[in-house]
């Protein structure tokens, strides 16, 4: 029988997230691609140190180690290397024992369309036009950032999300960003028993609170949080949707418009997504952060109308 994904959280990401690749895309970029290949093949042997997501990589493979997540958790490396180049990579993941085994080396062109043949829940890259793709094909996916790592010795996986335009739609957004504050909440308050629509991490969020259910709550070792800009009334709608959904989330921050980045560390975020560059550039002095460029608020910094 053929092997199955069935069940399991399945996160796709990039070789340059997971890896510090800046020496060898340095060469690519100032040189050209013959010199890169000649300079990975020279370096086949030396080990890469850890990249931005390696962190939240190594606690979701931590999972499959635990009785209740064995082989819940799988890890799939998507890259624009060839198999040949991509081969430094590999002996890195064998080096730090991470039992990743699936990849797909794309040879130059963008990995974007192997995301749903493996039925990933997630994307995670340094590639912004990638993780564009990614996110127009209908999956969760966010561009890594560099910046600050917020690890607690305790080996729980922490996940933050924004809400408008990553868990939800961003149609209360649109509203904010066109009429302003006042008519963004009375809209939430008049919607107030309507359920939001999805957004590209409603999916990821799903498969996360399913592997969260195979666990004793007490001993869960995944915690999620919303950390929204939202306040009260507006909070009474996303209250509503999530038990619409059937979906768990351990906390909730209505932040009424407050920076996010204390509270992001004293949740001791592994990650935040936020469909704002601003607000991920903020968090990541904090914690890893990944921008999802979804939702009216990019639109407007592309130029769209």
């Amino acid at each position: 029988m053929p092997v199955s994904f069935d069940g399991k959280l399945v996160i796709a990401i990039s070789s340059r997230a997971l890896f510090n690749l800046a020496d060898s895309h340095k060469v690519y970029l100032e040189e050209g691609l013959e010199a890169f290949q000649d300079y990975q093949t020279r370096h086949e042997d030396d080990v890469l140190e850890p990249g931005d997501a390696f962190t939240l990589v190594q606690k979701l493979l931590a999972i499959n180690e635990l009785k209740e997540g064995k082989g819940r958790v799988e890890v799939i490396l998507l890259s624009r290397n060839s198999s040949d180049t991509g081969l430094r990579v590999f002996n890195s993941i064998e080096h730090y024992g991470l039992p990743i085994t699936r990849a797909a080396f794309a040879g130059g062109q963008s990995p974007h369309r192997y995301v749903s043949a493996f039925g990933a829940h997630l994307f995670l890259s340094t590639d912004p036009d990638d993780v564009q793709e990614v996110l127009e094909a209908g999956y969760a996916a966010a561009t890594i950032l560099s910046g600050g790592q917020c690890q607690r010795p305790d080996g729980i996986l922490r996940i933050a999300f924004d809400g408008d335009a990553v868990l939800f739609s961003d149609e209360s957004e649109q509203i904010f960003q066109s009429d302003g504050l006042e008519a963004f909440t009375e809209n939430e308050k008049r919607s107030a028993r309507q359920p939001l629509d999805g957004g590209p991490f409603k999916p990821f969020l799903a498969a996360l609170h399913q592997l969260q259910d195979s666990f004793p709550v007490e001993s869960c070792p995944i915690r999620t949080a919303l950390v929204t800009a939202r306040g009260a009334p507006a909070h009474e709608r996303v209250v509503r949707t999530l038990r619409d959904w059937n979906i768990r989330l351990d906390e909730s921050l209505f932040l009424g418009g407050l920076a996010k980045g204390d509270f992001l560390r004293a949740f001791g975020a592994d990650v935040f997504f936020d469909d704002q560059q601003g607000h991920c550039e903020s968090a990541a002095r904090h914690v890893a952060a990944g921008h999802v460029p979804h939702g009216v608020a990019n639109r407007r910094k592309s130029g769209e109308a």
